[in-house]
């Protein structure tokens, strides 16, 4: 099997390449590495960038060298080791796996199969299983079939479970490295505007959710820069994602652990923000914001706040 990112010409098995970002990730590393060394497919190169960890994370790539390349030292975030990580590699099949998600044993070869049988599509996403720290499953990863349009409203694709043809990462210029928080979603919506992925209903990945990782621990950052990537390739930022920003700056819940929870002022407030955020298509979003207030959706709103809550008692 190749490990080190020495490329191997072999028709039935096209060489498959895994970034692992890392820093710092000492408490999950060694499961990542081994849901990927533990794969069944015989043609795999893995590489791990690390951004100079200081809490035992290079003790455990040590111990894996003969198994893997690794390097270390600082660089800019998770996106641009990755695109380190790419141009290290040589497969024509690429996928990055963060340093704290783990593969399920078969994944590599299913996402190749599944590759070769859609050989039109630009890459294939299976299922992903959400994740506590402790490792229990929080449920499955909310995926969608692939459709560009829908893509705009929410990132359906789950990372983690994704692997994409080499010639068309390279041409769409990898991620942007300036991203910190998006650079997936945004590499997502520039292949859609050419390419089409598919979805495979099995179960790849694991995805590990935090409170302490960026996802959740800085979701205003995380609001801010997913709304700029979509409206930087739409134009436009929908419904969806106005709430929930909104709703983020009322009650400051992550939206995951603490689920979102409607009420009218953060649905009234979201028809403020969208104004202010889709300053060229105002009317555009009214007409969203006003097709969201159905009967079913006065009548959940109205469930939530503290009179229809008091009058209930009351009965």
């Amino acid at each position: 099997m190749t490990m080190r990112g020495h490329p191997v010409a072999n028709e039935n098995y096209p060489l498959v390449s895994v970034i692992t970002p890392c820093l710092n990730m000492v408490k999950y590393l060694e499961q990542t590495i081994e849901s990927v060394l533990s794969q069944d497919y015989p043609n795999l190169e893995y590489v791990v960038i690390d951004g100079g960890s200081t809490d035992g994370s290079l003790a455990i790539l040590e111990k894996y060298k003969d198994r893997l390349r690794y390097l270390t030292g600082k660089d800019r975030g998770a996106s641009d080791a990755i695109q380190r990580g790419f141009l290290l590699s040589h497969g024509t099949i690429f996928a990055y796996l963060p340093a704290d998600d783990t593969y399920y044993p078969g994944a590599v070869r299913s996402a190749v199969a599944h590759l070769r049988e859609f050989e039109d599509h630009a890459g294939i996403y299976g299922e992903g299983m959400w994740i506590d720290e402790q490792g229990k499953s929080l449920g499955l990863y909310p995926t969608l079939d692939y459709d560009a349009a829908e893509l705009a409203k929410s990132c359906y694709v789950c990372q983690p479970a994704s692997f994409v043809r080499r010639d068309v990462y390279a041409t769409l210029g990898g991620l942007d490295t300036d991203l910190l928080y998006a650079f997936d979603y945004d590499f997502w919506l520039r292949l859609s505007k050419n390419h089409k992925l598919k979805r495979i209903s099995v179960l790849f990945a694991n995805s590990r959710m935090r409170l302490d990782n960026k996802t959740l621990g800085k979701r205003r950052q995380v609001f801010y820069e997913n709304m700029q990537v979509v409206k930087n390739h739409t134009g436009y930022i929908p419904f969806q994602w106005i709430h929930g920003f909104s709703s983020y700056l009322v009650d400051g819940r992550d939206q995951f652990f603490e689920p979102l929870v409607p009420t009218f002022s953060k649905f009234f407030l979201s028809l403020f923000v969208g104004t202010v955020y889709n300053p060229r298509h105002p009317l555009r979003f009214w007409r969203e914001w006003f097709s969201v207030m159905t009967l079913d959706g006065f009548q959940r709103r109205w469930n939530h706040t503290w009179l229809a809550r008091r009058l209930s008692r009351k009965t």
